[in-house]
């Protein structure tokens, strides 16, 4: 095919079907014109690139426009999900760590302890916010190692519900 003829029908096939083909663009896209511009240029582009496309006939060349826009907008989102940008007219701020999400952490942590057996409160206090070992732990509070891991066992699950209920946690 001659690039005249090629690009003759190149222009017939923008006027008979690029006005349904944004349309369906703006669809896909929940009308998002920017991302449907993109996807109609595309597919032309496509369009183009294939030549087989621009001599089949009107309907099964809509048929094939549509597919592929389709297609192009599947792929868009898809990489659109696994990265999501956001565009602005200034740079973000700069997150400074100032401890308050920990102190918060701290606060209710120390709440649901509280709430806690005296047994199980204090066989988490050893072992972990003052790094006790299991051994260790077994001969300050004067009972079995197994004692120690079940009531950590059990402390921790006690623990996870408190907190569980107070919203901190799912």
């Amino acid at each position: 095919m001659g690039e005249v003829a090629e690009e003759a029908l190149m222009r017939a096939l923008h006027e008979e079907h690029a006005a349904a083909l944004w349309s369906y663009a703006l669809h896909l896209t929940s009308g998002d014109r920017i991302r449907a511009e993109d996807v109609v240029q595309e597919t032309l582009l496509r369009a183009w690139r294939s030549p087989a496309v621009l001599d089949q006939s009107q309907g099964s060349a809509r048929a094939w426009l549509f597919t592929v826009a389709r297609r192009i907008a599947i792929d868009g989102w898809r990489s659109a999900s696994a990265r999501s940008e956001v565009t602005t007219d200034r740079p973000p701020d700069r997150v400074v760590a100032d401890g308050t999400d920990r102190a918060v952490q701290g606060w209710l942590v120390a709440e649901a302890l509280a709430e806690l057996s005296e047994r199980h409160r204090e066989v988490l206090l050893l072992c972990y916010f003052h790094g006790y070992s299991v051994a260790d732990a077994a001969l300050k509070l004067g009972v079995a190692e197994g004692t120690v891991k079940s009531r950590t066992h059990y402390a921790l699950r006690a623990l996870r519900l408190v907190l569980e209920e107070r919203g901190v946690t799912q």
